[in-house]
């Protein structure tokens, strides 16, 4: 349909030192976007944003939505799945404020989530890769603890100094 031949782009980064920053993001976008043959009407992106942030503090994410609508857009694009969330229950919202604009999701990497939407087996693809986005998460956020532990243990200093504070001081 043309509206698929439509679509708008979401990125997503928390931190700078990703391997799927930004740029990394775009290029699979627009190697996915040329092999697929759909035009690209908006990019929209939140950088410095966990996936697990709540949907209000996701302006990018917000926008892009609205863009659907807005562009006549069928697709919303992600580089990967975990892009999106990092969060099985805010995936769901973003997927259902998808639909309710008249599209669907797609990740550039495929990750056998793509299928006809209301395909059971698609359906049940992405809630798990979804669920798997939520697990690395807690995981990556149980291993920065158990390391700032260590270093706390070690009389280390962690985390921001007091305002008007200098190191050694």
């Amino acid at each position: 349909t043309a509206a698929a031949a439509r679509v708008v782009v979401y990125l997503r980064v928390s931190t700078d030192e990703q391997a799927l920053g930004p740029e990394a993001q775009r290029a699979a976008i627009v190697r996915w976007a040329a092999s697929a043959g759909v035009e690209i009407v908006a990019w929209h992106d939140d950088l410095g944003v966990s996936g697990g942030a709540p949907l209000d503090r996701r302006p990018g994410l917000l926008a892009a939505i609205a863009d659907l609508g807005e562009h006549g857009a069928g697709l919303l694009v992600v580089a990967k799945r975990d892009r999106l969330a990092r969060d099985v229950l805010a995936a769901a919202m973003i997927e259902a404020m998808t639909d309710r604009a008249g599209a669907r999701i797609v990740s550039a990497a495929g990750e056998g989530t793509d299928g006809e939407h209301a395909d059971p087996a698609a359906q049940l693809m992405r809630r798990m890769v979804d669920a798997f986005a939520e697990y690395e998460r807690a995981l990556i956020g149980q291993r920065t603890r158990a390391a700032l532990a260590v270093k706390r243990g070690r009389g280390e200093r962690v985390g921001e100094l007091p305002l008007g504070r200098t190191v050694g001081a």
